[in-house]
């Protein structure tokens, strides 16, 4: 099934030259705020110009050319942004990393990136550890002794910066996966598609008036596609180092936010929140959602007691399709995540590489302006990442299944990957833990499929108690099988304290699986 929608296309600009003109109408605007708790600093348009310019010379004095790469791995500051956007103008291609991946990972990440230089904070260093040590230079963005610091790396403001013109084709970052099925890949993000995220952001009010309070971190593309287009109309970030929900709410009301991007797990942590009500957010314009699935009865809760729009965004780091969900003006729609987004071409197709009769379920694949141009040195990653229409057209596989509906909304049901297949049958394990969670004592849950010797997988449920709840796990399990069919029964059910979750808030069922030990029969 084909859903395609068209729009005409945009010129071309990039996110350097955004902000050049930024600080030449406006440089006393503030572009970049940190909180107190990350130090405090304002950036203006003037300021972050020439500081990028000193970034950007800095690295020319240095060698880095066109294309090569830096790396950064360090908390969501002022002056990582100043780096990554000063990086780009010397048309340096950025590795953002997370801190909170393992050394092994690391060290593969920076040898795959090929980074010249690593920019990081006294938090990050234990993580990094040796990794690239005597190969790579490293500059500490906070001050700290891991590093030369950052002030005395720059050269001297007003050091001529030989200028190019970034082009969209050229890489723009490598964002790595997450890894939590394996080892990480590179994802390489064009110019190109950056500049047609900030695009799609023109519909969404952004401008000088915008003030957009981010919690999650920057080596996330969940937080560079409202990153970006709020710098490049000229607004206003403000950056949180590590998300706490009544912190967030107190500078939600304090900087009279106007937008935000929030991960399921935080709107849900929000709207627990006992002082939820008593913060004023009435300023709010749009607030975003993406990265994992975001539940119709939460959608519902926050369009009720949170003022201005709901969008969830659907669709991968890799690029191809997305989707988008308008949330505020399709209030009988919660349960999906949108239609295609204009220019976006979403097909499902079954395991045989076939497009799907309308009505029937199938994997999501989407094309658009916004694709990677592959995983950066692993070909074989990429081919296996891309479906080709009959006609030749690329797509990305994004490994998720769904359908469409008569209105062209898409409902997914699961991961590929995590598809239980028991005794031939086929059990996706959302609409279970849809079912857990209309229990009044479950606040969370997740269903995978682990190995059984009589039908080859069968599911079991992880679970998480709402505060003041206490119920036997058995009991919880037989509720929900005398509510299914047999062949979706869970064969165990147990208690958790909380699911595990990767940074950006997605359940890590590989972890579950793999922990998961059976009861003694």
């Amino acid at each position: 099934m084909t859903v395609q929608t068209a729009s005409p296309p945009t010129d071309f600009q990039s996110i350097p030259e955004r902000i050049r003109e930024h600080a030449r109408t406006e440089p006393q605007r503030a572009a970049l705020l940190d909180t107190p708790e990350g130090g405090g600093r304002r950036l203006s348009y003037g300021d972050l110009d020439q500081l990028m310019d000193r970034v950007a010379a800095s690295l020319q004095r240095d060698g880095v050319k066109p294309g090569e790469a830096v790396a950064i791995c360090a908390s969501s500051s002022t002056l990582y942004a100043a780096v990554f956007l000063g990086a780009l103008r010397a048309g340096v291609v950025v590795a953002p990393l997370a801190p909170g991946s393992t050394p092994q990972a690391l060290a593969g990440m920076l040898g795959d990136a090929q980074a010249r230089l690593l920019f990081l904070d006294a938090a990050s260093a234990a993580t990094v550890a040796e990794a690239g040590r005597g190969q790579i230079g490293r500059i500490a963005l906070d001050g700290s002794d891991v590093g030369p610091a950052l002030d005395a790396w720059l050269v001297p403001a007003g050091t001529p910066v030989q200028a190019l013109t970034l082009q969209p084709a050229w890489p723009f970052n490598i964002i790595y996966s997450s890894g939590t099925t394996g080892t990480p890949k590179g994802i390489v993000q064009s110019h190109g598609m950056r500049s047609a995220h900030v695009n799609r952001g023109a519909v969404y009010g952004y401008g000088p008036q915008s003030l957009t309070l981010l919690s999650t971190p920057l080596y996330s593309n969940t937080t560079l596609v409202v990153f970006f287009p709020t710098l490049a109309f000229g607004g206003t970030v403000l950056l949180m180092p590590k998300f706490d929900a009544g912190a967030y709410l107190r500078l939600a009301q304090q900087h009279r936010m106007s937008h935000t991007m929030l991960v399921p797990v935080q709107y849900q942590r929000l709207m627990a929140h006992p002082a939820f009500g008593e913060h004023d957010l009435s300023s709010t314009h749009v607030k975003f959602c993406t990265s994992a699935p975001f539940h119709a009865e939460l959608k519902a809760d926050v369009l009720q007691r949170w003022p201005g729009g709901l969008v969830e965004f659907y669709g991968m780091t890799e690029g191809g399709g997305t989707c988008i969900l308008e949330a505020h003006l399709h209030p009988d729609k919660l349960h999906t995540v949108g239609r295609p987004a204009e220019t976006h071409d979403i097909r499902l197709i079954d395991d045989e590489g076939v497009e799907v009769a309308p009505g029937q379920a199938g994997e999501v694949v989407g094309h658009s302006a916004g694709m990677m141009t592959g995983y950066h040195g692993q070909p074989e990653k990429t081919r296996e990442a891309e479906w080709f229409a009959p006609d030749g057209k690329r797509f990305i596989r994004t490994g998720d299944v769904g359908r469409f509906d008569e209105q062209g909304f898409l409902t997914l049901f699961d991961r590929k990957k995590d598809m239980i297949i028991s005794g031939g049958f086929n059990i996706y394990p959302s609409d279970l833990e849809a079912l857990l969670r209309e229990h009044p004592a479950v606040a969370e849950a997740a269903v995978v499929g682990v190995p059984s010797v009589a039908w080859g997988e069968t599911p079991v449920a992880f679970a998480v108690a709402r505060a003041g709840q206490a119920l036997e796990a058995s009991v919880l399990r037989d509720w929900l099988n005398e509510r299914v069919g047999k062949t979706q029964r869970l064969s165990d059910l147990q208690w958790v304290e909380e699911l595990p979750r990767s940074a950006i808030g997605k359940v890590l069922k590989r972890e579950l699986r793999d922990a998961y030990q059976a009861p003694a029969a």
